[in-house]
């Protein structure tokens, strides 16, 4: 605000230096806000990926289970679970990479949304304080 002031003219409007001073805000929140959401997009990809990655995992090792099955001719419980259990390993991987990374884009989206009304919050207390300096000097004149 001070900044803004100090380069206006002595006689600048008070609506255009008000208008001035708030979009320097809005440019100040704007910057904050992307510096702090950086890498949520990734959790977000990886909380919506990993699943599937880990499904089609589960699906290719079932196919190898049943190619093995279908070689060897042998469709005991005992030649079947080691492949089926490698499968399942897939998904499992895939759920552990996912639940983790959905969690903690939920929380730090949270955060983030409450940080950017907090920023607004500060933002209007400062224009309003910058309104009762222009009625001071408006005063003084």
């Amino acid at each position: 605000m001070d900044k803004e002031i100090a380069l206006s003219a002595a006689d600048a409007p008070r609506d255009a230096l008000q208008a001035r001073a708030a979009f320097r805000l809005e440019q100040a929140q704007s910057a904050r806000a992307r510096s702090l959401a950086r890498g949520v997009g990734l959790l977000a990809t990886i909380g919506a990926v990993a699943p599937f990655v880990g499904l089609f995992g589960t699906v290719w090792g079932i196919m190898r289970s049943f190619a093995g099955i279908a070689a060897s001719g042998n469709t005991s419980l005992a030649s079947v679970a080691p492949g089926i259990a490698e499968a399942l390993l897939a998904t499992a991987v895939g759920l552990v990479a996912a639940i983790p990374a959905v969690v903690i884009y939920n929380l730090f989206s949270r955060w983030l949304q409450g940080h950017k009304g907090l920023q607004q919050q500060v933002a209007g207390q400062l224009l309003l304080l910058l309104s009762r300096e222009l009625d001071a000097r408006a005063g003084r004149n």
